[in-house]
């Protein structure tokens, strides 16, 4: 009898060992990839739904996880939001409607329509815009100083218009900018580059010499409440008059998106930074009442700190700072919670998809969805696959100061995820 538990137990913890892969089978593996030789590299791999890892290597260290914060946004997003407010308005006598932002960045946005803003801004009134008594800052903590003239970078502000991003194209004869800035100014300089910006103002320069018919390029403009009041009057043909937020308590009814998906999938397939520092302005709106990203983490990671495995250092919302540190398993339990909060149906629908679409375009992965984060000498993948026996497991693979090509890099990510569908059961 006893030697028959014995046996039962052997060969059960057998089973158990062999369901994981050891760190030094990892550390193997990683070593045929000449990208990752001189770089750091961790990762976590774990069942969907549980709670222990069937594969880790370094999984407690930090890293730069870039736009792999945006993991953490878009949980904090769907947590504080059932819908998103695109505005808030009442209307006061007959004909006045008082608007103030929610945060919301998809009004004009050059990329990502939502027709309920455009439908709004259609009735008949007289319109005064409520702006609130404090804007954030321009630029996140950590961003690089010449990010400034990249769409990536563009400023935050209270009421994103146009993706806060200028617009121009080139039909082969002329220039046509939208929104309207004023004069496109033109140079003959050999050595100017296509389109530019004062890093103070908001004056545009081009150089007609580097540009082909059909060209489009984005430049991010400098934002403020009374350059938003003018551009929108501009927009809806209306006048709008520039208020401060008043001290009354008259109730506010919120207009509500229907381009919530639209919007998601902007932020994961896309990873648009704009879009990522607006829901976390969104979130510090809602909860402080004030648009501060700082405020909207600190209460974050009050609420997270309970089943956090590891302190995150957290500055924005989109993975532009270079201040951002994350750990791989992390991540994996941000996204066990992702999981538990829209499902995987929703995870296939809004995340990228190996091989097909957004940023996972170039891995040739089946059966992964996944987030990626790239800044200059850091990549990372974190998300969903299936393995080759039909098990969903979470995953982070990090992989920061290489000086190898991305795309070695992305290849070598690649094997990994390959080899990990088939080892695992």
């Amino acid at each position: 009898m006893r030697s028959g538990i014995f046996f039962w137990m052997v060969l059960v913890s057998t089973s158990l060992l062999g369901q994981g892969i050891s760190s030094r089978k990892i550390k193997r593996q990683l070593a045929k990839t000449e990208a990752f030789q001189k770089a750091h590299v961790a990762l976590q791999v774990t069942p969907l739904g549980a709670d222990k890892p069937v594969a880790h290597y370094q999984s407690e260290r930090y890293m730069t996880p870039a736009s792999n914060v945006k993991l953490l946004t878009f949980l904090a997003a769907q947590q504080a939001f059932d819908r998103l407010p695109v505005l808030f308005y009442r209307k006061k006598g007959d004909s006045l409607i008082q608007f103030k932002s929610s945060g919301y960045p998809l009004l004009f946005h050059p990329f990502y329509a939502d027709s309920s803003l455009t439908a709004f801004f259609k009735q008949k009134a007289t319109w005064e815009y409520l702006a609130p008594s404090t804007a954030p800052q321009l630029f996140g903590s950590g961003w690089s100083w010449d990010d400034y003239s990249y769409y990536y970078a563009a400023p935050k502000s209270t009421f994103p218009i146009y993706g806060n991003s200028l617009q121009v194209t080139y039909n082969g004869d002329t220039f046509k900018s939208i929104p309207n800035l004023g004069t496109l100014q033109q140079t003959t300089d050999t050595l100017a580059p296509k389109l530019q910006r004062d890093p103070f103002r908001n004056r545009f320069t081009l150089n007609p010499l580097h540009w082909n018919a059909n060209d489009t390029l984005y430049r991010p403009f400098i934002p403020s409440d009374s350059l938003f009041v003018v551009l929108l009057s501009k927009a809806i043909q209306k006048p709008i008059s520039l208020q401060m937020s008043p001290t009354d308590n008259l109730p506010w009814e919120p207009l509500y998106t229907n381009a919530e998906e639209t919007l998601y999938k902007g932020l994961l397939q896309d990873s648009d930074n704009g879009i990522a520092e607006a829901l976390l302005l969104m979130i510090a709106q809602k909860t402080k009442g004030q648009f501060q990203t700082q405020q909207a983490i600190d209460t974050l990671l009050t609420q997270w700190n309970k089943w956090l495995p590891d302190k995150v250092e957290w500055v924005d919302g989109s993975g532009v700072s270079r201040y951002n540190m994350v750990t791989p398993r992390t991540l994996v339990e941000v996204l066990q919670r992702i999981h538990q909060k829209i499902g995987l149906q929703e995870i296939k629908k809004l995340f990228p998809q190996g091989g097909v679409s957004g940023t996972l375009k170039a891995y040739e992965v089946p059966h992964l969805y996944a987030k990626t984060g790239s800044l200059r000498h850091n990549h990372n993948l974190s998300g969903y696959f299936r393995s080759k026996k039909g098990k969903i497991y979470v995953f982070s693979i990090m992989v920061n100061h290489f000086t190898a090509p991305t795309a070695e890099v992305k290849k070598g990510i690649s094997q990994i995820l390959l080899w990990l569908q088939h080892k695992l059961k």
